[in-house]
């Protein structure tokens, strides 16, 4: 099959042929359908994942046909299904008390096994895959892997979000565009953050009550202004420290910070604040993927319409293009997400 292959760090990824996926005893094999490029991949690209080597296959959010069967699997050839990121056991006492997200045996395509910047990719464990509604495009499905996902856990799963609360979204890349639209759809006012007006403008269009450019100063102060005294939950995006100190900084009393950006290599520990913690009386929780038992709440929001994610797409490209849009993360980035669509191109 043609794939992707990460030959060295910051270089331009190998377009080559490779042998064919195995297809695991409880899994399904897919025809990759879609894949996005995410900034965890980036963070691999770059050499600061520890579990991302040269000769990997990136790509974690992804959506495909079923090819082959397992025999433990009860999926069928033909079956077009999505697929979280984290592909966990079922069997782990994480797992079995319904947080799949921490599973002990988790596999996670793209990082420590072959990902989805290929024609077909293995997915095991498939129990937990959902069938990808036919409303619901390939495109728009792979972005649910990942950057949907994690927000709509981030905000219903973690952080308990309530109507009428104030959000505030610390970057706007795919998961603060997604953290915006599903916090608008269920009621919440959004605040957003962010160094590239454009993205800020885009974030406005789509239903934010306020932007605030990073350019002007004090960020946590000019949130507190807005809210009039602080949001009840703060969102970091970015796995940065100036962000998550933000975040931090300007979330109200007893407020509520998730931290969705990943933290990795040199940002894995960093100093914040912690006496805002205190004084504060903070709630702080740590977030990554979404039990994939909680697929139907999610695609529910967006079979009724409640929820349109088509914003959080930007941008159609062939598999020579990742090379491309992983290097684009090294800077500032117009809006939305790139999906891989074409892998023969």
């Amino acid at each position: 099959m043609r794939a992707a292959v990460l030959r060295a760090y910051n270089a331009d990824l190998s377009l080559q042929s490779v042998p064919d996926p195995v297809c695991a005893a409880d899994g399904v094999v897919l025809r990759v359908l879609a894949c996005g490029i995410c900034r965890s991949d980036w963070h691999g690209w770059i050499g600061e994942h520890p579990k991302v080597k040269p000769g990997a296959i990136p790509g974690h959010e992804y959506c495909g046909e079923v090819v082959e069967v397992g025999p433990l699997s009860s999926w069928l050839i033909g079956d077009r299904v999505i697929a979280p990121f984290i592909l966990s056991c079922g069997a782990c006492p994480e797992c079995r008390s319904g947080q799949t997200t921490t599973c002990r045996a988790q596999r996670v395509p793209g990082f420590g096994e072959p990902g989805a910047y290929a024609e077909y990719v293995s997915a095991p464990h498939a129990h937990n895959l959902a069938r990808l509604p036919d409303s619901l495009s390939p495109a728009l499905a792979a972005g649910l892997g990942c950057r949907v996902t994690t927000a709509f856990h981030a905000l219903t799963g973690r952080a308990a979000l309530q109507a009428g609360e104030w959000v505030a979204v610390h970057g706007t890349g795919g998961v603060g565009l997604s953290v915006l639209l599903i916090a608008k759809a269920l009621g919440a006012r959004v605040v957003v953050v962010d160094l590239v007006q454009e993205r800020l403008d885009h974030a406005l269009a789509l239903g934010a009550e306020a932007a605030v450019n990073v350019a002007e100063g004090d960020v946590a102060a000019r949130i507190i202004e807005i809210t009039r005294g602080g949001a009840q939950v703060s969102v970091e995006a970015l796995g940065i420290e100036a962000t998550t100190n933000a975040s931090l900084m300007c979330l109200a009393p007893m407020g509520r910070h998730v931290q969705v950006g990943l933290p990795t290599g040199h940002t894995a520990v960093m100093p914040i604040n912690m006496n805002a913690v205190y004084m504060k009386q903070l709630s702080v929780f740590g977030t990554r993927g979404m039990p994939s038992w909680r697929y139907p709440s999610l695609l529910g929001l967006i079979e009724t319409g409640r929820l349109d994610v088509r914003p959080i797409l930007a941008r159609r490209v062939p598999l020579s293009a990742a090379s491309a849009e992983l290097r684009a993360f090294n800077g500032p980035m117009p809006p939305g997400v790139a999906v891989i669509t074409d892998f023969q191109a």
